[in-house]
């Protein structure tokens, strides 16, 4: 988040990081060559190391500076407006990092602009690839805004969901002044443009936010004094069971989460803040009003701290951008809980320096198989959580006896987890980080003694354990 701090500036300018390592929120300060606004995404590795990041215009490596090749991005008269977007797209949304399935070092870079300011609509959804085994690690932008749809869409609202066989993705954009959605298919092959959904109801070009629940079976759009909620199947990528709510809000409806469980979904709008109940049997009658912007401003007016862009965060907490350059962000810290047990606080994050709605976009990474269903050819589902559809659900390693490399599965939580490796005698010889909503893990032992090692798998004081037995090569 942030602004560019490179020059030197004195605080509160410059950039800042938010860390979820840990089931808390850690802050810290970095100076660096790029400003953020609302459109963001970055990608680390598996132990939570940066790769690079976006604004929209350009790509930074893990140092802050420019990647190679990493400029230029969505081309268009908006992005080539520096003096009033300077070096920072502001279309919420415009931007999503995927893995190339199957691969660990190519990643896959989605984006959009406006491109066309007289409607305020955007023409391209592109697509950018980066090869992290370039340039020394740093990495290198290998393709650049090769179209992937090419129709007048409404600006942002790029978002994705993991494929029911736990490989591959699914992206989706949605045709301005219709009701008809697109949807891109990721493979280890190819990137291809599966087909059109005309479902629910005509968006005209609009600006708001779209998101997927962690556990991908529901997806939301919210513009326009409209919330409209699907079914998602996984398997094909289509929507279904459309449900509608609708507010009487007069100001900008821009930002919208899912609770951690997926029960609820919070909207903003300027001055408020609700809360709805996806599972109700009258979804619109739902609508509980959590909070109201309390006139607070940061540092000084006219910056409002009011209710903007939102995102559920690895500490299954909700974290709202304020609508303005401000020190402040807005979190609900119980979303799972009904109405204003949510536990709303206003401007109840202290920021270090300033950020202007830079919330990144984020899919959920750590969304596995769907088992049992039609399109798990790939069997990423089956077997190794076949153990786990009692309602207890257990802990399983595979294979086992194992050469010091095997798969732990898992029921999914709602929480974050940690993995704790024991041997006879007792000693942690392993402790990783479990994310949300991950049902796989792969644990190496390699180098370890041969013997038998105790896994112990905690979400809070819930915990789940099983045995693995090292026999050395199993080959």
């Amino acid at each position: 988040m942030g602004y560019n701090g490179s020059g030197g500036s004195p605080e509160p300018w410059g950039g800042e990081n938010l860390n979820f390592l840990t089931d808390s929120c850690e802050i810290t300060t970095v100076d660096r060559d790029m400003n953020y606004f609302r459109t963001v995404a970055n990608i680390t590795d598996a132990e939570g190391n940066l790769l690079f990041s976006t604004n929209g215009v350009r790509i930074a490596d893990a140092t802050g500076n420019t990647m190679q090749n990493g400029d230029g991005l969505n081309p268009s008269w908006y992005t080539s407006q520096v003096a009033q977007h300077p070096d920072g797209s502001m279309v919420p949304q415009g931007c999503l990092i995927l893995p190339k399935p199957g691969s660990t070092n190519v990643y896959y870079l989605f984006h959009g602009t406006l491109d066309d300011p007289a409607t305020t609509t955007a023409h391209y959804l592109y697509m950018t690839t980066v090869d992290m085994t370039l340039n020394d690690g740093l990495g290198a932008v290998v393709t650049k805004n090769q179209v992937i749809i090419n129709d007048t869409l409404n600006v942002g609202r790029i978002t994705a969901v993991r494929h029911a066989n736990g490989r591959d993705w699914w992206v989706f954009c949605h045709k301005v002044d219709t009701n008809m959605y697109y949807r891109v298919l990721v493979t280890p092959y190819g990137v291809l443009q599966a087909g059109v959904q005309s479902i629910g109801l005509v968006r005209p070009r609009d600006f708001g936010q779209a998101c997927f629940s962690p556990a991908g079976d529901r997806f939301a759009y919210w513009a326009y004094n409209y919330l409209e909620v699907f079914d998602v199947d996984r398997c094909t990528g289509l929507f279904s069971n459309a449900i509608q709510a609708h507010t009487t809000d007069t100001l900008v409806q821009i930002g919208a989460a899912f609770s951690p469980n997926g029960h609820y979904i919070y909207i903003t709008a300027g001055t408020n803040v609700y809360q709805y109940d996806a599972e109700a049997v009258d979804f619109s009658a739902s609508q509980v009003h959590v909070a109201h912007w309390d006139s607070t401003y940061s540092p000084f007016p006219p910056f409002a701290t009011m209710f903007d862009i939102a995102q559920l965060a690895p500490n299954g907490k909700i974290y709202i951008a304020t609508g303005n350059s401000t020190l402040r962000l807005h979190v609900i810290n119980n979303p799972d809980e009904a109405d204003l047990a949510c536990n709303m606080v206003q401007h109840g994050v202290v920021l270090p320096r300033y950020y202007s709605n830079s919330l990144p976009n984020h899919p959920n990474y750590h969304l596995g198989a769907v088992e049992g269903s039609v399109c798990d050819s790939l069997g990423l589902g089956a077997g190794i959580n076949a153990a786990l559809s009692g309602a207890e659900g257990r802990l399983r390693a595979a294979p086992n006896p194992s050469d010091g490399q095997f798969m732990l599965g898992y029921p999914a939580n709602t929480k974050i987890g940690w993995l704790e490796v024991r041997n006879l005698a007792g000693q942690v010889v392993l402790r990783e980080r479990i994310p949300q909503w991950s049902t796989v893990h792969e644990v190496d032992l390699k180098g370890e003694a041969l013997g038998m090692y105790q896994c112990s798998l905690r979400w809070g004081a819930q915990v789940l354990t099983t045995r693995v037995v090292l026999t050395g090569s199993i080959r």
